[in-house]
């Protein structure tokens, strides 16, 4: 199920999807996308597509297509 992301919700990182390639997943890791971690969505782009995030006080944007190998839960931060 792809979660939906929301400007200015809080979600974290419960893990990877299966199909993420291992290169992939170490940059995320490098950039601090760790499992357990969260982040917030500051912004969205007008179409929809990429997304601003802030992931331990440094602002990333992802595609969705990139954000949809992360497995994420909603948290009430």
């Amino acid at each position: 199920m792809q979660l939906q992301l929301q400007l200015q919700y809080h979600y974290k990182i419960t893990g990877y999807a299966k199909e993420i390639p291992p290169a992939f997943r170490q940059k995320m890791l490098s950039l601090g996308m760790l499992p357990g971690s969260s982040f917030q969505v500051v912004r969205v782009a007008p179409l929809g597509d990429p997304v601003q995030i802030e992931v331990r006080r440094v602002q990333l944007v992802l595609r969705k297509k990139d954000l949809s190998l992360l497995l994420l839960s909603r948290t009430d931060h």
